[in-house]
């Protein structure tokens, strides 16, 4: 396996800085990332991308759309809502996000979303934001700040009006992307950390801010990268996680080793993750006095810690150790099902 050579990274600003802070002195070591020349499959990653999704949804529910402004940062902000039929309450959002400018709204006609929204009480949004020209390859619409991330937060109260479930204007987030989709849910998580149960970072390579704050490090997290990806993405990833971990970010960088930019494991690991998350901070949460529900916390002690080079793991102590780079874990489940993706085995549900 390879070790990443820090000094070849091509990152924006403020991956730069992060990168910069790791390698000076945060004790953070990259982890191998890929197996010797030849172990990985050619069809690695192809049989684990999803499934292309119909016009119509797979399962029985409704579909609603919403289309705003242009705003500061944005030229496009659509969204589309799916729940399932019969819903009686909605606990959470599932928010699906795609790569650069794409377009996410078909993401909640998939069955395999679908399956896991009607299993847990979610609605799925799937998200179309688009920057304004000329486009190029640091997406403007990722700094949700600049307006991307009211366009969201008004599209969710007029679902709420608009379905009939009011429970939407200020339901929680579980927020997943590919690429810039994963970019957007890290600054999603920065900008509204109360609102987001649990977010993915999944092999996006650009990023508007380093350093989050207590409350966004305090949401649990999985920063996918793969091994076969630009240096630069990998970089990144490394360099923001690494960074907040050492300030106790409830966060672990998991390295599929033969994937280059694909989905390939990370949607079932992150099922698996949304869906204890849900249990440990939705279920038996109180609310606020504006009637919003206020999340359960997780802290260090109460997970698990992975070695990042090793792949072993062990209780974790109160405090995280600034002096090494771990990988956080809230379960067996989620160790062992990021034990599997580390070594390139294949990850079942």
């Amino acid at each position: 396996m390879r070790p990443f050579p820090m000094g070849r990274l091509r990152v924006s600003a403020a991956a730069a800085l992060v990168t910069g802070l790791v390698s000076s002195g945060a004790g953070a070591q990259m982890p191998p990332l890929s197996p010797a020349k030849g172990a990985c499959p050619a069809t690695v990653g192809a049989a684990r991308r999803p499934q292309p999704a119909t016009p119509t949804p797979a399962f029985a529910g409704g579909v609603f759309d919403q289309s705003m402004g242009s705003g500061e940062n944005y030229a496009v902000a659509d969204f589309r809502m799916w729940i399932p039929r019969d819903a009686q309450t909605i606990r959470a959002v599932l928010v699906l996000a795609p790569g650069s400018n794409g377009d996410g709204r078909s993401q909640v006609m998939d069955s395999t979303w679908e399956a896991f929204a009607i299993e847990h009480g979610l609605a799925l949004v799937g998200v179309s934001l688009r920057d304004k020209p000329p486009i190029g390859i640091f997406e403007d619409y990722v700094d949700v700040a600049r307006g991307s991330g009211d366009a969201l937060l008004s599209a969710m109260r007029n679902f709420a009006a608009q379905s009939g479930h009011a429970e939407l204007a200020t339901a929680p987030f579980l927020l997943w992307g590919m690429s810039a989709g994963g970019e957007l849910n890290y600054e999603m998580t920065l900008w509204r950390p109360e609102r987001v149960i649990a977010f993915v970072v999944n092999k996006g390579g650009i990023y508007w801010h380093a350093l989050a704050s207590p409350e966004a490090r305090a949401v649990p997290g999985i920063f996918f990268a793969g091994g076969m990806d630009l240096d630069s993405r990998i970089g990144t990833i490394f360099g923001l996680f690494a960074l907040n971990r050492r300030g106790g970010a409830l966060w672990s960088f998991s390295v599929e080793p033969c994937a280059g930019h694909i989905v390939g494991e990370s949607q079932a690991m992150a099922m698996m993750f949304f869906a204890d998350m849900l249990a440990a901070r939705l279920d038996g949460a109180g609310t606020t006095a504006d009637g919003t529900t206020k999340l359960r916390t997780l802290t260090e002690s109460s997970g698990l810690v992975g070695n990042i080079t090793d792949f072993s793991y062990h209780a974790a102590g109160e405090r995280v150790n600034t002096n090494v780079t771990t990988a956080w874990l809230p379960n067996e489940r989620i160790a062992r099902a990021w034990q599997t993706i580390a070594t390139g085995k294949h990850l079942t549900r």
